[in-house]
C-alpha cells in the first residue's frame, strides 16, 4: 500500500464529506483541500527540496492539521512543537534536529528568529499541484520523548515506518473506519496517539472530532460522546479513570470500536465502561513510540475470559511483519513464561534515536531469530509470554512512567530539580490519586525550604505534565537493605485525596 497516494486521493474524492470538528465548527475536505493547497505552495515557493524537516507549532486548528498534510505531500517531516511547552524546551528540540522552517498558524509566532510560514494568512491558490514522488526513507515526523539526562530523545519516524504501521491496521478485518465515522483525536499532536488519531479518518474519508486546547479534556470527550455521538474512540485508559464518575449518565450505543493504548487497562475499569459502549469492540493496544504508535494489540471482551496479569489486561499479540521476544539481560531468549524484557523486530521500528549513537548502541541489537537476523528495540519492559501466545505486562524495569499517555523519565525531573535547588537526594516518584491515575510527586531530604524558585525553573525546562504536583521534605529517605533508596516505600509517604 502506498499511504501517501491513498491519502492524497481520499482529500481529493470526499470533498463534501466533514473532515474535522475544530472548536465546535465542522470543516469539509474541499475546505482542508485548500488550505493544503495553501501551504504546499508556499512550501514550494520558501523551502528548498532537500530540507525534509520542518517545525510544526501544534495549534488546534485546520491549518495545523493541513500544514502535515501538505509537509507529507511534499515528502517532508514535521517536528511537533507544543504552543503550551516552555519555549526553551522547542528550541532546543528545534537546535537538535538542525531545524530552521516553521509553519506557524498563532496570531504571533514565537519564532521570529526562524523562517516563518504564517499558515493561517496565506493567499489561496486556484490551481491543484499534483503529487510528487515521496522517498519511503524520508522521515514522516520525529517526536521527542522524555530524557534521563535532561534533554529529550528524538525518535524519527519514516514514512516506510508509517506506511509498515497503516498496512497492518488495514489487513485486520477486526479494526475497519468507514466514511461515516466520527472519531475522536484528543492528544497533542506531539504524542504519537495522535498520528492514528487523524491519520486512520483521514485516509478513510471520515470525520474528526479534536479537543479545544482550554478545554477539560476529559468532561469535552464526555461531551463530544453524548452529543455528537461518536463512533470511534482513541483514549488513555487515564481518561476513563475521570470519567467514572458519569458512568451511570453515558448510554453510546453508536460507539463501534474503542482503542486504548498509553497506559495499563486494569480488567475491572474496562468491564465497567464496555457496560457505557454496548455495540463497540475493545482494543487493548501496546506500542512505544520507536516502534511507530501500535505495535499489537488485546481484544477485550467483558463476556469472555480475559487475559490479565495482577489485573492488567494482557497487551496480546504483535501486529503486521512485528516479532515479539522475551530476553534476559544478555539478551538470551526467555521461554514462555518466563518474565525478561519485551524486545520488537519489523518494519515498523525507528531506525535509532536522532543524533545518539551512546543510546542506540543500548537500545537495539542484533539476534538470529527465525533463521534470519532481526535488528530489536528493546524496550524495557518487563513481560512474559503464555503458553497461548499472548504477552503479559509486568512492569518496567528502568524508571520511566507514564503520566497522561506521556512517557516519563523520573531521572529528567530530578535533574531539573537538582539544578535549582542544590539539594542531591531528590526523588521523583509516580503515586496513584483516588481515581487510580498517576501524579508526580517529589521526596526531598532534608528541612523545608522554598521550592518557589525550584517549581519556577522546571517549568521552563519541562511541559507541564512533567512538572511535579506534590512535595514532601523527608528528614532522612528510607533504604532497602541493599542501601538503595527505597521508592516503594517513598510511595506510602503520599496519601492522595
Amino acid at each position: 500500500m502506498n499511504l501517501i497516494e491513498k491519502l492524497y486521493n481520499s482529500l481529493y474524492t470526499n470533498t463534501t464529506s466533514k473532515a474535522f470538528y475544530i472548536n465546535e465548527v465542522f470543516y469539509t475536505y474541499k475546505q482542508l483541500q485548500q488550505v493544503v493547497e495553501n501551504i504546499r505552495y508556499n512550501i514550494q515557493q520558501q523551502i528548498n527540496d532537500s530540507v525534509k524537516l520542518i517545525g510544526l507549532v501544534t495549534n488546534n486548528d485546520l491549518e495545523t492539521y493541513a500544514a502535515i498534510l501538505a509537509l507529507w505531500f511534499e515528502g517532508k517531516g514535521y517536528v511537533p512543537l507544543n504552543s503550551n511547552n516552555p519555549i526553551e524546551r522547542n528550541k532546543h528540540i528545534l537546535e537538535l534536529t538542525d531545524v530552521i522552517h516553521i509553519i506557524d498558524s498563532s496570531e504571533h509566532s514565537n519564532y521570529s528568529e526562524y523562517q516563518v510560514i504564517k499558515s493561517k494568512y496565506l493567499e489561496s491558490i486556484t490551481f491543484t499541484l499534483k503529487l510528487p514522488h515521496v522517498n519511503l526513507k524520508d522521515l514522516a515526523y520525529v517526536l521527542f520523548t522524555s530524557g534521563s539526562t535532561g534533554t529529550p530523545k528524538g525518535v524519527p519516524i519514516s514514512f516506510y515506518n508509517l506506511n509498515s504501521f497503516v498496512t497492518a491496521i488495514d489487513k485486520d478485518s477486526n479494526f475497519r473506519i468507514v466514511n461515516t465515522d466520527r472519531c475522536l483525536q484528543m492528544f497533542e499532536l506531539t504524542f504519537d496517539m495522535s498520528v492514528v488519531s487523524y491519520l486512520l479518518p483521514l485516509l478513510e474519508g471520515a470525520c474528526i472530532y479534536t479537543i479545544p486546547q482550554k478545554a477539560i479534556k476529559y468532561f469535552y470527550v464526555f461531551k463530544l460522546i453524548k452529543e455528537q455521538k461518536l463512533t470511534v474512540l482513541t483514549l488513555v485508559a487515564s481518561i476513563i479513570h475521570y470519567l467514572k464518575p458519569y458512568f451511570e449518565e453515558i448510554n453510546a450505543p453508536d460507539v463501534r470500536f474503542c482503542s486504548f493504548a498509553g497506559g495499563s487497562l486494569y480488567t475491572d475499569i474496562a468491564s465497567q465502561w464496555s457496560s457505557c459502549i454496548p455495540n463497540c469492540k475493545i482494543f487493548n493496544y501496546y506500542g512505544p513510540t520507536e516502534t511507530t504508535i501500535y505495535s499489537g494489540y488485546y481484544p477485550y471482551n467483558k463476556h469472555t475470559h480475559t487475559k490479565s496479569h495482577n489485573g492488567i489486561i494482557s497487551i496480546g499479540t504483535p501486529m503486521g511483519d512485528l516479532n515479539y521476544i522475551i530476553v534476559d539481560h544478555r539478551n538470551n531468549e526467555l521461554p514462555i513464561g518466563k518474565t525478561g524484557e519485551l524486545c520488537i523486530s519489523g518494519g515498523q521500528v525507528t531506525s535509532g534515536y536522532w543524533k545518539n549513537e551512546t543510546r542506540n548502541k543500548t537500545s537495539f541489537f542484533i539476534k538470529m531469530v527465525d533463521n534470519r537476523n532481526q535488528r530489536f528495540y528493546k524496550t524495557g519492559d518487563l513481560c512474559y509470554k503464555d503458553k497461548d501466545g499472548n504477552f503479559m505486562y509486568i512492569g518496567r524495569s528502568d524508571f520511566q512512567v507514564k503520566i497522561r499517555g506521556f512517557r516519563v523519565e523520573l531521572a529528567e525531573i530530578e535533574h531539573h530539580a537538582k539544578t535549582i535547588s542544590k539539594k542531591v537526594n531528590i526523588i521523583a516518584l509516580d503515586v496513584i490519586n483516588k481515581l487510580g491515575n498517576a501524579e508526580l510527586a517529589l521526596a526531598i531530604e532534608g528541612k523545608p525550604f522554598d521550592d518557589t524558585d525550584m517549581i519556577s525553573y522546571m517549568k521552563t525546562k519541562m511541559p507541564d505534565y512533567m512538572i511535579p504536583t506534590h512535595i514532601k521534605y523527608i528528614e532522612e529517605l528510607p533504604h532497602n537493605m541493599n542501601g538503595k533508596v527505597d521508592r516503594k516505600t517513598l510511595k506510602t509517604y503520599f496519601k492522595l485525596d
